[in-house]
């Protein structure tokens, strides 16, 4: 079995044809019920976000689910195959892994450390797994990779300091502020800038959010996402005398607030700090307003600098996370290449078991007179010595470096024993569960050499 990913991201596709192959249009459920039907698909995960459409995908032969997902991608969101084909990716294995493991560290997204994909890929796949399309490889595979995600974040600074105009204003109130759960903040504008800076403020729990725009249905509008007050335009300066932190996002033609709406609006405030950011361009507050005590005025360039610096500590941080992506890696193609070597281990002991059986039934006769501790006993000391012959290539199998070794050392095994793997798949269980079941008669074997 292997694993092969299909998907288009901001590093493969425009962002017109992202909006078109969106996953989440039609519902990712829905998506992932037709994936049930293509016959060459075992597993399926469906990564749909702003910026990716990704389908993960269990089968025994890539090359044709690659064309079948294509098709697949094509008919779903109604999008010529011609025309979403060139943008599509496709990975195998090690790749889906390494992919994967990139995309939940953050590595891979549009800006380096983001955490919010991390959360993403947990949801979908937990829709994957409640609807039954997933099963041991894409279960360890997302799970191999939430801990990489979860190592990235704690060992390294991949993902500290601010990567965005808002949020950048945001982390300098609270330097200058501490906690802001008592304070008063006033957004001025309604658009997206504006908007993302109230949903951070709203995030950091300050403690009452006023919106104030030309436009009052926009201002209530926002004001109803962010659990805030719409503020009437007229009064904005008067609504200045009681804010802590003000953003301003208008886009005006000229000044809003000048350098005497903030003097008038510092009189009874009795030095309480102001802060204003003022992230509109051109831009919405007179620049002498800085000079006023106790109000700290930062405008979109001052936010920008910030903003450049913690990426470039953030990219400081990349070669660190990539070792870390590539060390689970390995692990995980070992555990995938384990899986490969276990119906020649279970064909191995089952030609052992065999042969064992057959020596003991031939010899019944004889130790029909034994004592029934004494047969126990030699039943227990044959199968031990099984398992002791056994042990060594069987370690060999499973911890073969590649697939091109663990078939040469397979292959061996199966002519020289004349073994035939192909009917020693566990039938019952998977994979995993006849691993647990061979260390298990190992463990129970050692035991016994120990007592």
């Amino acid at each position: 079995m292997h694993l092969f990913l299909l998907g288009a991201s901001h590093h493969s596709a425009p962002v017109d044809l992202r909006e078109r192959i969106d996953f989440s249009r039609r519902g990712v459920a829905e998506a992932l019920d037709r994936l049930n039907r293509i016959p060459t698909i075992t597993e399926a995960a469906v990564l749909s976000t702003c910026n990716r459409s990704e389908i993960y995908t269990v089968c025994d032969n890539p090359d044709q689910v690659k064309r079948d997902l294509a098709t697949f991608m094509s008919s779903f969101h109604d999008v010529p195959e011609p025309e979403v084909k060139p943008h599509l990716y496709g990975r195998t294995d090690a790749d889906v892994a390494r992919h994967l493991f990139r995309v939940v560290a953050g590595l891979d997204s549009l800006v380096v450390g983001e955490p919010q994909i991390a959360g993403q890929v947990k949801d979908a796949y937990q829709l994957a797994l409640e609807r039954g399309y997933t099963g041991a490889l894409l279960n360890r595979l997302f799970h191999s990779s939430f801990g990489v995600g979860k190592r990235v974040r704690t060992d390294t600074g991949l993902g500290e300091g601010a990567i965005s105009v808002s949020y950048a204003a945001i982390s300098l109130a609270r330097k200058i502020f501490g906690d802001l759960a008592e304070l008063r903040s006033l957004v001025v504008g309604a658009g997206e800038m504006a908007e993302l800076t109230a949903t951070h403020l709203k995030a950091q729990n300050v403690g009452h959010i006023g919106v104030a725009n030309r436009t009052p249905a926009h201002a209530t509008t926002l004001a109803t996402k962010v659990n805030g007050t719409a503020v009437p335009w007229e009064l904005v300066t008067e609504e200045l005398a009681s804010t802590d932190i003000v953003v301003t996002a208008t886009g005006a033609s000229k000044w809003i607030l000048s350098r005497h709406h903030v003097i008038k609006a510092m009189q009874p405030r009795r030095n309480r700090p102001l802060f204003i950011i003022d992230i509109g361009i051109p831009r919405d507050v007179e620049p002498s307003a800085a000079d006023v005590e106790q109000v700290f005025l930062y405008n979109i360039d001052d936010l920008q600098t910030i903003v450049q610096d913690n990426l470039a500590q953030r990219q400081s941080q990349v070669d660190l996370a990539e070792l870390m992506v590539h060390d689970e890696v390995s692990s995980f193609m070992t555990w995938l290449r384990s899986r490969g070597a276990i119906p020649t281990i279970v064909a191995l002991r089952e030609s052992f078991e065999s042969t064992r059986k057959q020596e003991l039934d031939r010899l019944a006769p004889k130790l029909e007179s034994l004592p029934v501790a004494t047969r126990m006993k030699i039943e227990e000391i044959t199968h031990l010595l099984i398992e002791k012959l056994l042990s060594a290539p069987t370690e060999q199998l499973k911890a073969a470096r590649d697939e091109k070794e663990l078939a040469a050392d397979a292959n061996s095994l199966e002519r020289l024993f004349r073994l035939d793997a192909s009917t020693s798949q566990p039938k019952s269980q998977d994979a995993t569960d006849a691993v647990k079941r061979i260390k298990n008669r190992e463990s129970k074997s050692s035991r016994v050499k120990h007592r």
